[in-house]
């Protein structure tokens, strides 16, 4: 016989106040990537359509269209990853003083 079970393993039991913190840290992760998702397909698409708009402008010679081109859109994904970063890393550690004070109440 194999010590191969066909059901997992049920979850530990979680207090209703750990639970609703869970599903606000996984509903604000969520909502952080469709909001910066969003953000990044405006910079990748819409930003493009109103190129020929700006292309009069003039920046070191070069029409400011190839900047948005360019450097524009790598600036504002690099500035979309730190901002997930840092708003993340919060949210971790709200997630991890609800945890903790969960354990206090437990002992």
């Amino acid at each position: 016989m194999s010590d191969f079970s066909p059901t997992p393993a049920a979850p530990p039991p979680v207090s209703a106040a750990m639970a609703r913190a869970h599903r606000r840290y996984w509903r604000f992760n969520v909502a952080l990537i469709a909001v910066l998702m969003t953000i990044g397909f405006v910079v990748s698409f819409g930003v493009p359509l109103f190129a020929q708009r700006f292309q009069h402008a003039r920046v070191a010679g070069f029409p400011l269209p190839f900047y948005f081109g360019a450097q524009g859109a790598i600036l504002v994904y690099v500035a979309l990853i730190l901002v997930y970063i840092v708003l993340m890393q919060v949210a971790d550690a709200r997630l991890l003083r609800a945890a903790r004070s969960e354990q206090g109440d437990a002992a």
